[in-house]
């Protein structure tokens, strides 16, 4: 995209996992960027030193909208990709009302301001967890939505109310669901930070380093061909790509908005996954074999025919050992930016 059409986009929750990748992926490709970040969860090194950071909530109109002044957002010019948000299941189950209150009231605020300002484009990270247990896999956009805890519903109402703000105001959006994140920036610039992550990858790899001392998995008595469940991994810096890629077709077509799976239309059950950890290592991990998980479904294999149709996204790391090694060395600097090492 020229230089003229690359407008100020605003990454809330870009001190997070997804959201400082998309920050990097946007630096890298030239375009104007800032982080809006509370820090709750996310964390100041994700985010580089020249990019401009505002350390609030989300729901804070007057701090959005001296951001948008600040950064040249607003009359029609500008993007908002919208990352900043709880996403632990088990949490919203325990907690819906945190959940409902972070995920859709402030994602409603933060809508709110970008109409007020006048900021015409919208990015927001949705979820597969919008589809619950699908009937059939690999799943497409047109598959039911049946969320089965307030984490999908959440990202499903923000879905909603996104798509009914477009009608009714000059703003486009695209709402990208995606299937398992993994990985880290290839640079190892910013990986997966969180303590006590859930991601099996993420797990896997504290295991391999010996941050932990063994691998749980939940249930071995799935429909699937070894009775793991079956994942559909995706690189952080590919799914990073496809919101730039996403962000250009909602500035090529402003009166279009967009709905798209963000996965590889393959998956990878939990002991094909460890055994990759395995070899990637040279070292066996730790196996625990423990009782399922409730909701967890057999398999969730994204069909990502529609985003491969709509914009140009050539994944570059859609390999099972690559998105481990990525991982592993991104957790190895983490070690010694915690002075770990």
């Amino acid at each position: 995209m020229s230089e003229t059409k690359k407008t100020p986009v605003l990454v809330t929750g870009g001190a997070g996992y997804i959201g400082s990748h998309a920050v990097l992926a946007l630096k890298d490709a030239g375009w104007p960027v800032a982080v809006i970040d509370n820090l709750t969860t996310g964390f100041r090194f994700a985010v580089p030193e020249d990019v401009p950071f505002y350390q609030g909530d989300i729901a804070d109109a007057a701090l959005l909208a001296r951001i948008f002044a600040e950064q040249g957002m607003g009359g029609g010019r500008g993007a908002i990709m919208h990352f900043a948000g709880s996403i632990i299941v088990p949490e919203s189950v325990e907690n819906p009302l945190k959940y409902y209150h972070n995920n859709t009231a402030k994602s409603a605020a933060l809508a709110e301001a970008a109409v007020t300002a006048g900021v015409p484009h919208f990015i927001f990270s949705s979820t597969a967890a919008t589809y619950g247990i699908p009937e059939s896999s690999p799943i497409s956009e047109d598959s039911p939505k049946q969320p089965i805890n307030p984490y999908g519903w959440t990202k499903l109402m923000t879905e909603q109310m996104l798509s009914d703000v477009s009608k009714a105001h000059p703003m486009n959006h695209c709402a990208l669901r995606y299937f398992n994140v993994a990985g880290a920036d290839p640079q190892a610039r910013s990986g997966q930070s969180t303590a006590g992550a859930t991601h099996l990858i993420k797990v896997a790899v504290e295991a391999a380093l010996g941050k932990r001392d063994h691998v749980s998995v939940f249930g071995t008595d799935y429909d699937t061909p070894d009775g793991t469940g079956v994942r559909d991994y995706i690189h952080v810096a590919d799914l990073a790509n496809a919101h730039v890629l996403a962000l250009e077709a909602l500035i090529e077509q402003p009166e279009r908005s967009l709905t798209m799976n963000c996965g590889y239309g393959r998956g990878f059950s939990v002991l094909e996954v460890l055994d990759a950890v395995d070899r990637v290592t040279n070292q066996p991990l730790d196996r625990r074999i423990e009782g399922r998980r409730a909701g967890d479904p057999d398999s969730l294999v994204s069909d990502p025919s529609r985003i491969r149709a709509t914009v140009p996204w050539q994944p570059q790391h859609d390999d099972l050992e690559t998105i481990i090694a990525h991982a592993l060395q991104w957790e190895r600097r983490l070690s010694e930016l915690r002075g770990e090492a």
